[in-house]
């Protein structure tokens, strides 16, 4: 059946940014399917709750509660995965994020930080990761979650936008070099109601004209990118190397316009 091909069954995936937001539901989402899991993030009492529901769907959740803003931080996320449950074939590299501000306002360390924090952890996780795949699955799936703003032109997003930029390129350059054994694919979300959203989630003078200017005419739930990345991790996904799907209810320009005015 056509469903079994998005079954995980008895795999091991590795997700970043575990404790919330889009990072929770992909774990969610593979345990659903099958898979064990290893969550990382800062905050163990967020991951806690995130493993719980994994319990629930009947798979297991290793904890590691670490801050992946360092590279060699997330780089040990792959040896965890074996030593826990004995191999690794997903990773998901979704930590990442940088606030936005104004170009004038955006140094040469902030670009170097949003840099460090959105792409060499990436890097870094997926390098790891690739010869215990090859070792203990024989190739695997790797998943870069990117952004919408990657590719769109906004206000406020220089350091933000160039290095989810620079990520989604890496993607297809990794996807290059690993081929045919590792697959590496990327997700450019658009604008997801998760935690970060919490302000224009409970604000309609807000919500309401994002919603408008989305062709979907509404926002995203973080499901919506969880059964993308099902999709891309699963052998339903085992054409498909080197692409960034966009998951954005069809943006073609920024549906929130920040506050910086001309000079």
């Amino acid at each position: 059946m056509i469903l079994d091909r998005f079954r995980l069954d008895n795999q091991v995936a590795v997700v970043t940014g575990a404790g919330r937001g889009l990072g929770a539901a992909i774990a969610v989402a593979f345990a659903e399917a099958g898979a064990d899991v290893v969550i990382a993030s800062r905050t163990e009492s967020q991951l806690q709750d995130v493993a719980k529901l994994v319990e629930q769907a009947g798979r297991r959740a290793h904890i590691v509660a670490a801050d992946l803003a360092h590279p060699d931080e997330t780089a040990k996320l792959a040896a965890a995965a074996v030593d826990a449950f004995g191999r690794l074939d997903v990773v998901v590299n979704n930590v990442g994020g940088t606030m936005p501000a104004p170009l004038m306002y955006t140094s040469p360390q902030d670009l170097k930080d949003a840099f460090t924090f959105n792409v060499a952890t990436a890097h870094a996780l997926t390098q790891a990761a690739v010869p215990l795949m090859l070792e203990h699955a024989g190739g695997g799936s790797v998943i870069n979650i990117t952004s919408a703003v990657g590719r769109l032109a906004g206000r406020g997003f220089a350091a933000y936008g160039t290095a989810k930029a620079a990520l989604a390129h890496y993607t297809k350059l990794a996807a290059m070099d690993l081929c045919p054994k590792i697959r590496v694919n990327g997700i450019a979300p658009g604008s997801i109601l998760t935690s970060a959203l919490d302000i224009v989630a409970s604000n309609d003078a807000l919500r309401d004209p994002m919603e408008k200017a989305t062709p979907m005419r509404r926002l995203g739930d973080p499901e919506d990118i969880a059964a993308a990345a099902l999709y891309l991790a699963s052998p339903a996904g085992a054409y498909v190397t080197g692409k960034v799907l966009e998951v954005d209810g069809g943006l073609t320009f920024p549906n929130l316009d920040l506050p910086i005015p001309d000079l």
